[in-house]
């Protein structure tokens, strides 16, 4: 089967050693081992996704330097997209602390470095995604037709992070401003589960990913719903390299999906939602 993985960051060891020494995520990765994660070359990743059947990655890139004075990581994702054009998609990070001059560099990167969509993570920049600041970031992504993937679950042991900023209840407010906006939520609202449900149920326009939290409790819900009434609203991600990908597509080799629903989520639901 075709594999689309809607959430990917190359293992390199600059990579690891970036999420590891981040000042964001420092301490959620020594509370999740993440130290035992084995960095690769690029060109080493790339064969691990042949041997996996992965046809495409979406790598998405952050920018909380305002909040946390990290700089953004949008020149790694250009540089993986530019040295596998075939492989990897790249959308671009946006700090919406930044004003206009975050929606010129995203115009700048979608219309210059063919990137493919925005990535914010409301929970880092301490403002919900209905903020008046989140506005022209998303006005800006349906002038230019491209997704915006937003970060609905805050990892453990972040500083300044509450759930708050990640209750789906704020992206269904979104898409009732911007019906003309795709938006994929990335991992499934947690624990908002059934508000992450209800939202993609409700608004044409909304998807999510389930990532890291398939096995959590409460995750037997994702499950009846990508069964039932929305099939075509889920897209596979894996959340590498915080879950190891083949982790991850075991995790959905094992769960009780019908065919149909199966070759939606893992492939044909990100053919849709990226335009391809």
């Amino acid at each position: 089967m075709k594999v689309i993985d809607f959430r990917f960051r190359p293992n390199t060891p600059e990579i690891i050693n970036g999420i590891a020494g981040s000042n964001m995520f420092k301490a959620a990765c020594k509370a999740i081992g993440f130290e035992k994660r084995k960095p690769q070359p690029l060109d080493e990743i790339v064969s691990g996704l042949d041997k996996r059947g992965v046809e495409l990655c979406v790598i998405s890139g952050r920018d909380s330097e305002t909040t946390y004075g990290s700089p953004a990581n949008n020149d790694s994702v250009l540089e993986f997209c530019r040295a596998y054009p075939d492989r990897f998609i790249g959308f671009w990070g946006v700090d919406p602390h930044k004003g206009m001059a975050a929606v010129r560099e995203l115009r700048h990167a979608v219309t210059e470095l063919d990137m493919r969509g925005a990535s914010i993570d409301p929970y880092l920049a301490h403002i919900r995604p209905d903020e008046a600041r989140y506005y022209p970031i998303y006005a800006a992504c349906c002038d230019l037709g491209i997704p915006v993937f937003i970060t609905t679950a805050p990892p453990p042991q972040v500083a300044g992070a509450v759930m708050d900023y990640t209750d789906p209840r704020h992206v269904d407010i979104v898409a009732r401003d911007f019906p003309d906006l795709k938006i994929v939520m990335s991992h499934g609202g947690y624990p908002f589960v059934n508000e992450a449900i209800f939202t993609c149920l409700r608004n044409a326009n909304v998807y999510m990913d389930c990532s890291e939290y398939e096995q959590a409790p409460m995750a037997e819900a994702y499950v009846q719903a990508m069964n039932s009434f929305i099939t075509d609203k889920v897209v596979f991600a894996s959340a590498h390299p915080f879950i190891e990908q083949e982790d991850a597509l075991n995790v959905y080799a094992k769960m009780p999906l019908s065919d149909d629903a199966r070759r939606k989520i893992m492939y044909d639901n990100a053919r849709r939602v990226l335009g391809l």
